[in-house]
């Protein structure tokens, strides 16, 4: 009986300690939607215009050496016919024909040219749009670690986070300590009066 005695009150012990352990040496956790706070940092909207002037003037480039090829071939297409028409003379279907002749190099080496203008623009674009992710998302990151030691939390998870596969990473929350948005609003306090004129202006 002594011996059940000595195994039984250190192991009742053990299990109150357990249940008497405050909320607080567990470690605060807190949530976050990344995917949020990315969407309406002023920064970003700042830099999805910038990459929308980008592409749209690469649109405008391309579309000009289109229509010139364009024209070319038209050209192009009434040389052959010349050279082939036999109401013409001799010589000038010759000439004709060289004319066609070097159109068509021209041709070739234009379609090289668009070919190559679009995979550098495409690059270019893919390379801006990265870099600045890049750039957000460490300042993002900073902003969510001033918040959670600021806060006293020792863990946060990104609420709109999904699994490889495709499911929620974070399955249930009551969101009561959720920080998305005092972050957002300490994001953007440092926005610019024009950017925060234009995101007024959206809202309406």
């Amino acid at each position: 009986m002594k011996i059940l005695t000595k195994i039984l009150i250190p192991s009742i012990a053990l299990l109150l300690l357990v249940s008497a352990t405050p909320a607080a040496a567990q470690g605060k956790i807190a949530t976050v939607d990344l995917g949020k706070l990315f969407d309406n940092y002023w920064k970003t909207k700042q830099a999805k215009e910038a990459l929308n002037e980008t592409g749209a003037q690469y649109e405008k480039e391309n579309k000009a050496m289109l229509e010139q090829m364009e024209k070319d071939q038209a050209e192009l297409k009434t040389l052959i016919t010349a050279a082939t028409d036999s109401a013409l003379s001799d010589a000038v279907r010759e000439k004709k024909k060289a004319e066609a002749e070097k159109k068509q190099v021209s041709l070739n080496e234009q379609k090289e040219t668009v070919i190559k203008f679009q995979n550098q623009a495409r690059a270019r674009i893919d390379e801006q749009k990265n870099r600045v992710r890049s750039n957000i998302l460490a300042e993002l990151r900073k902003a969510v670690d001033a918040k959670a030691k600021s806060g006293g939390y020792t863990l946060v998870l990104d609420s709109a986070a999904e699994s490889i596969n495709n499911t929620p990473v974070v399955l249930y929350s009551t969101g009561e300590n959720d920080i998305t948005q005092s972050v957002l609003e300490q994001l953007n306090s440092s926005a610019p009066p024009e950017a925060t004129a234009k995101s007024d202006g959206e809202k309406k």
